[in-house]
């Protein structure tokens, strides 16, 4: 069980509380991100393993995680107190049941204040995106509610530094074309005195950043030939007044404008030269990936006695 925070006071003793008694056997390890209050002290109170993780931001601390701990199921949730506990038990019953790599908690709520409007928009189109991209099978890419299996937990990259790590999660699953599973869990306002550490626009902005990085990496096919494409539209645009002043007076009166059309047609082919060469190269990355993927050991799927 692993849980991220940072300045979570109020909200971490019920969320080690509440886990606690959703899952009794499980080890809660709590990771503490440069708190200003006593998010540690009441980690340790609650009976939780706390460790510190210096570098600030969500992906250095699920980094961190993913590589000390040692389990054969991951569950990681906000330490914020905004999801529900008792969904854990059928989240890690479905990876097992269904020999699965990740179960994302789905957020389901009414409550305004616990998913505001914006939040949920953003969440929305980012999702449709990845989606379209990388193909459907999420429904909620940002959720911070997730289940692991050993092997995903170790084949797991960990290259983003905030909140993008959500989004990283999604594609790596989707890239490698692993088992996920989602379950609908209800989510809930923060206790009162905790405080989102989430900037609507900031970070929206740094996920869309983080998605873009991720298809020119992983698409780069279809990223540089639209790219190319663009260039060479462009190059058209600008060519066809030229082109019928040529024909008409057999004259090219804008050299400039001529030598840029040209220096843009040869960008386009460039572009898309860029993009079949990196095309291979990502293949033979995905197929290493895939391979260490698979030299992990795979868990024993056996469900525990009730």
């Amino acid at each position: 069980m692993l849980v991220p925070c940072r300045d979570e006071e109020v909200a971490i003793p019920r969320v080690v509380a509440a886990f606690r008694s959703a899952l009794p056997g499980a080890t809660i390890h709590v990771y503490d991100n440069n708190s200003t209050d006593r998010t540690r002290e009441a980690a340790l109170a609650a009976g939780a393993l706390v460790r510190q993780e210096p570098m600030q931001g969500k992906g250095h601390v699920v980094r961190r995680m993913l590589a000390d701990v040692e389990a054969d199921v991951y569950v990681l949730v906000d330490g914020d107190d905004t999801y529900d506990a008792a969904a854990a038990p059928a989240m890690i019953r479905l990876l097992l049941e269904d020999r699965l790599d990740m179960v994302t908690g789905v957020r389901v709520t009414s409550a305004q204040a616990a998913y505001r409007p914006g939040h949920r928009l953003g969440n929305a189109v980012l999702t449709g995106m990845v989606r379209r991209i990388f193909g459907g099978r999420t429904g909620d890419m940002l959720s911070g509610y997730r289940v692991f299996s050993r092997r995903f937990a170790k084949s797991f990259p960990a290259l983003a530094t905030g909140f993008e790590t959500e989004t990283e999660f999604t594609v790596h699953a989707l890239e490698l074309r692993m088992p996920v599973g989602e379950v609908p869990t209800a989510y809930r306002e923060r206790p009162p005195g905790s405080r989102s550490k989430l900037s609507t626009w900031r970070d929206g902005l740094r996920i869309l950043h983080a998605i873009a990085l991720l298809v020119r990496r992983e698409r780069p096919l279809p990223f540089f030939a639209g790219a190319g494409l663009m260039l060479f539209a462009l190059a058209v645009a600008l060519a066809v007044p030229l082109l019928a002043t040529f024909l008409e007076t057999g004259l090219v009166p804008r050299l400039p404008t001529a030598v840029l059309c040209t220096g843009l047609v040869l960008l386009s082919f460039l572009s898309l030269a860029c993009g079949l060469v990196l095309d291979t190269v990502t293949r033979g990355r995905l197929e290493a990936k895939r391979i260490a993927y698979l030299a992990i050991p795979a868990p024993d799927f056996r469900l525990p006695e009730r």
